[in-house]
């Protein structure tokens, strides 16, 4: 690593544990394969922590039909990050499984959420190698690695998007790098000053992105120039990773480790508004952090954003007026469909909200700990992601569970084989893991 950089390490002083998922059998819900060895965990020993709302009462939950998804271009699928009910198969089986490269070690963390454009899959691994891959069969076609010369290993990259027949990726290296979505040609380079651990978006022929020194570049997306860039508040310690910035009707939203989160003109970054979701939470100093890691949606007119230190809010995208706000923390991204929002609490708890009032309508408590009795192996939890009615998320206990969106029972449950960090994607009814070891796995 070069002595420019070096000093951002200090960033990454708290650790965020990695989430743990692999490959299943069947569809969740539909277990007909034999159970795989291993230790069981209740899912139903666990107290909830957040309650229902006792006006939510008889509340019947009403989802748009799934519909097909046939792309998913960036990091939480479009730039607005508002992907919905989405179709996939009820009978899963694996299709292809490949290597994408080298996956997490003691020194990098793979990180890239993998992208589809038309029938193209692509991904990049914790070496900075961006490959493409045939969606259809896993083929390879091709590979290039963006590490600069003058630069060693040891770092934590952010991600890819897809605008227009380029892959933009974001890397440790503090370089945003436009590479030819048929040819994997580098086109363009721009440094940023400080490394990028999130994803860029692209909305517009623009690619924005985060540092962790919290300043947001919007780049010109044919050439790399610098259109503008904002500025929040630099912090000394943060939570490892970071959030995209959402885009939606010429407003993008940027979300900082810092708790703030700002509108701006996506034309010339001109402020909107500003609003602060870091909270004001004891204890730990973990749960003290305002990091907003989830990333923030646009839906509809309305910025749904989350952060670590407890604080889940529903804010007017024009005026910056709140329009809800409930105690709730945490640091994955919400999904939200048609009238309602799913997110995973920071204290393990999957649950329901009302798009409109942030009325809680159901709470499923998630297994805490992989020996409950002795309090050991804590277990993250990362999605949920929404398709064909069954809510998926997957913890490091090793399991994937299927929970229905419309009353939180959990509906099954699969053993898994290997570690993942990052959320799956669902795109041509196609389901795809990436494996902590760097192993794509396509379920059809």
């Amino acid at each position: 690593m070069s002595q420019k950089l070096k000093p951002i390490v200090s960033y990454s002083l708290l650790f965020l544990a990695a989430i743990v998922l692999t490959g299943c059998d069947n569809y969740f819900g539909q277990n007909k394969a034999p159970s795989l060895s291993g230790k069981r965990i209740s899912i139903m020993t666990q107290q909830r922590s957040i309650e229902p709302d006792s006006s939510a009462a008889g509340h019947k939950i009403v989802l748009p039909a799934p519909t097909p998804n046939n792309d998913w271009p960036q990091a939480g699928g479009y730039a607005n990050h508002a992907m919905h009910h989405m179709r996939i198969g009820k009978a899963l089986q694996e299709r292809w499984s490949i290597s994408v490269g080298r996956g997490t070690n003691d020194e990098e963390r793979l990180m890239a959420q993998p992208i589809v454009a038309g029938n193209t899959l692509f991904s990049m691994d914790s070496e900075t190698i961006v490959s493409a891959y045939n969606l259809k069969d896993g083929a390879e076609i091709w590979s290039v690695e963006l590490t600069p010369k003058e630069e060693d290993d040891d770092h934590v990259n952010g991600g890819l998007a897809y605008e227009n027949g380029k892959v933009f990726a974001t890397t440790g290296f503090g370089q945003v790098v436009a590479v030819a979505a048929k040819t994997g040609k580098v086109l363009w380079r721009r440094n940023v000053g400080a490394p990028v651990r999130s994803a860029p978006t692209a909305r517009g022929n623009r690619v924005f992105t985060v540092t962790v020194t919290n300043k947001l570049f919007a780049l010109n997306g044919e050439t790399g120039a610098v259109l503008w860039s904002h500025s929040g508040i630099e912090e000394a310690i943060n939570l490892l990773g970071g959030s995209s910035p959402a885009v939606d009707s010429g407003v993008v939203i940027a979300p900082y480790s810092s708790g703030e989160l700002f509108a701006l003109k996506v034309e010339n970054g001109q402020e909107l508004w500003a609003d602060s979701l870091a909270g004001t939470r004891r204890g730990a100093i973990s749960s003290a952090l305002g990091t907003i890691r989830g990333r923030p949606i646009i839906d509809y007119g309305i910025v749904f954003a989350i952060s670590n230190s407890g604080q889940f809010a529903a804010i007017n995208l024009r005026t910056g007026r709140r329009i809800w706000e409930r105690p709730v923390g945490g640091i994955e991204s919400p999904w939200i469909a048609g009238d309602y929002l799913f997110v995973i609490s920071n204290n393990t708890d999957l649950l329901a909200l009302g798009r409109l009032n942030g009325r809680i309508y159901w709470v499923t408590a998630l297994p805490e700990w992989e020996d409950p009795e002795d309090r050991e192996g804590k277990i993250t939890w990362t999605g949920p992601i929404l398709a064909s009615d069954r809510l998926i998320v997957a913890g490091s206990s090793g399991e994937a569970l299927s929970v229905s969106p419309y009353s939180g029972k959990v509906l099954g449950k699969v053993e898994m084989l290997d570690s993942v960090s990052i959320s799956p994607i669902v795109v041509q009814d196609t389901l795809l893991f990436l494996t902590d070891d760097a192993e794509l796995v396509a379920y059809r």
